[in-house]
Parts: C-alpha cells; sequence; structure tokens
C-alpha cells in the first residue's frame, strides 16, 4: 500500500521503487507477509522495516488495536530496523485513515491536520537515527480526550526519511492503529444519489439494459463494508430484472463513501422503472469475525420512453390516416 507517489524518476527507478513500498507497507499493515521482513536496500528504495514492540499487548502483531474509553491512556512501543549499510534517520509520526478511490486504506501526509488517531497518539520523539545491521524502538502513547465520541477509528504511525533538504521522494513505512473508543456503537451506512439510465433497444419486443448508479455512505461510527443487491422493476412490480453479482464494498471508515456503477440487463422498457438497491452492513470486529446487520434500502425512479414501440406505432398510425385518405378520396 503506496501511502504518497514518488516524485517522478526514470522508468526503471521508478518501477523499483514503486514495488519495494508497496511489498513493504502491505507487509507493515498485516495485509501480507511477515512485517518484519526487510526491502530491497538499493539506491532509492526502502531500506529499513517496521514492526510492533513486543511487551503487554504480545508480540508478533501485525498491527495495533485497542479498546480504550473516553479519557484513557496505554503505552506502545514500535520497532524501526535498519536493514541498509549508512546510518538512517527516519521522522516518526501518527496519522488519520482513509479509504482511497480504489478502495484500499491509506495514511494521510504528516502536513495533513489529524483529528482523531493522529492527534490522540503521541511518538515520544519526533524522529529517531539507526545504525546500520541495528534496530531501535520508538516508545508512544495513546491518550483520548475525555469527551472523545463512542465508536471505531483508524490510523497508524508512520516513518520516512526525516528532512535533509532534498526532494521528498515518497517513501514511507507504517503499521496500522484501530481504535475502539468505548460506549454504544451506533453503525449505519446509507444509500445516496441513486441514479437510474435506461440504454434501450432496437427491437420493438425486445428488452434493454440499464445503468444503476449509486453512493454507499458510512454515516456511521463503526467500520464497515457493504454487501449489495440491485434491482429494476416495471409499475407495479411488474417485469423484474436484477443484477448479476456485486462484490462487497472495501471497509468504509466512519463518514467515508464509495460511488457504485451496476449494469443490469434484461429491463423491459415499461415508461416508468423503480431500481432498489439494498445494503445490509457488515461489522467486523478486532477478531476478524464478520456480523451482518440489517439491511437498508434506497430507491429511485425514471420515465422510460419506449423508443422503437412508439416508432412502431406512429407508423402504424400514419398507414392508418393514408389508408383512410385514399378512401374518402375514392
Amino acid at each position: 500500500m503506496q501511502m504518497h507517489p514518488p516524485r517522478p524518476r526514470t522508468a526503471a527507478a521508478a518501477g523499483s521503487l514503486t514495488r519495494a513500498v508497496v511489498v513493504a507497507l502491505l507487509a507493515a499493515f498485516g495485509l501480507c507477509g511477515a512485517a518484519t521482513a526487510p526491502a530491497a536496500a538499493a539506491d532509492g528504495e526502502v531500506s529499513w522495516t517496521v514492526a510492533t514492540a513486543p511487551g503487554d499487548f504480545g508480540s508478533d502483531r501485525p498491527n495495533y488495536s485497542y479498546t480504550l474509553d473516553p479519557g484513557g491512556r496505554i503505552e506502545d512501543g514500535l520497532v524501526v530496523a535498519n536493514h541498509g549499510t549508512t546510518p538512517l534517520r527516519l521522522s516518526v509520526y501518527a496519522a488519520d485513515a482513509f479509504t482511497t478511490e480504489q478502495g484500499r486504506l491509506d495514511l494521510r501526509g504528516q502536513e495533513a491536520k489529524p483529528a482523531a488517531v493522529g492527534a490522540w497518539v503521541h511518538p515520544d520523539r519526533s524522529d529517531v537515527t539507526v545504525q546500520p545491521g541495528e534496530s531501535a524502538e520508538v516508545p508512544f502513547t495513546v491518550a483520548l480526550p475525555g469527551d472523545a465520541a463512542p465508536g471505531e477509528y483508524m490510523g497508524g504511525i508512520v516513518t520516512s526519511p526525516a528532512p535533509s533538504g532534498a526532494p521528498d521522494d515518497g517513501r514511507r513505512l507504517g503499521i496500522r492503529i484501530r481504535l475502539r473508543v468505548g460506549g454504544e456503537l451506533k453503525p449505519s451506512l446509507s444509500v445516496e444519489d441513486l441514479r437510474v439510465r435506461y440504454s434501450g433497444t432496437p427491437n420493438p419486443l425486445g428488452t434493454g439494459e440499464a445503468t444503476v448508479t449509486y453512493t454507499v455512505r458510512n454515516d456511521g461510527d463503526s467500520i464497515l463494508s457493504a454487501r449489495q443487491a440491485v434491482a429494476l422493476s416495471g409499475p407495479f412490480g411488474h417485469w423484474d430484472a436484477r443484477a448479476g453479482h456485486i462484490d462487497d464494498s472495501p471497509p468504509l471508515l466512519p463518514g467515508d463513501t464509495w460511488k457504485v456503477s451496476v449494469p443490469v440487463r434484461g429491463v423491459t422498457p415499461a415508461l416508468r422503472l423503480t431500481g432498489t438497491v439494498t445494503l445490509v452492513p457488515l461489522l467486523t470486529d478486532a477478531a476478524g469475525s464478520v456480523a451482518p446487520l440489517a439491511a437498508v434500502d434506497g430507491t429511485a425512479h425514471a420515465w422510460i420512453l419506449p423508443w422503437a414501440p412508439l416508432l412502431v406505432l406512429v407508423v402504424l398510425c400514419g398507414l392508418l390516416v393514408a389508408a383512410l385518405a385514399s378512401r374518402r378520396r375514392r
């Protein structure tokens, strides 16, 4: 998972750097192999790794996960290992998470103003220097304000080369922090901006294809995925047509949105179509168990002019008028 794209450089170097950053970040976020495996240490590539510090919360954790009441405070640590051949000076900071348009989890840059995890996690120092072949632990504190709202929050603790006057090359490694603030959860998804567009068919007796677009919004306080179903129907619920399989949405953080476009085939041009989107929120706990919640629906209507049948009707009417006119003349 690349948090920021590197600045332009030669194609070979850019491709090599991108692969190194992606592999290292996926490992650091616990989405692929061991987080402590070093990335390639060639010039311009990531030469360090990050891992959770062993302690009261266990060892070999792929990421950090805490449950804390408002006003609570806990301490933990980050281990940075230098696999390069020169001393390495890194900035250390906390950041809030967000979901990209590609459905991947990412962390905001150091310049972004933190609002939750990024503001509540405090490394005990802003930078660390690690000698070649050695590692160093950076303790940090998670301290919640007394008015922290209940819910689930996502962020991370990040390392990047300390400013040296050279252009920023986008290299960053971080570990995810999932934080559950005590109190009653109110998970909720909604359907927004639902639209139906019918593309028609040249066959006056055939069916056409429609496209249903909508936005899934996480308007609750929990991290949720959405199981989705889309259907279209004519007046009084007749001429029902359903979309094929739709992949679940990625996990959406509270406040995040996900845009969806779904084709529906075999749609009868029945003057007025009703589009229905059904979402089943999927709540995943810290242990990985998934619980489906009550489904929510969204509907929208679209008026469809069946041009082909209307054209046939116009032609028939024209023939009838011509026949009547001819009969009057005779």
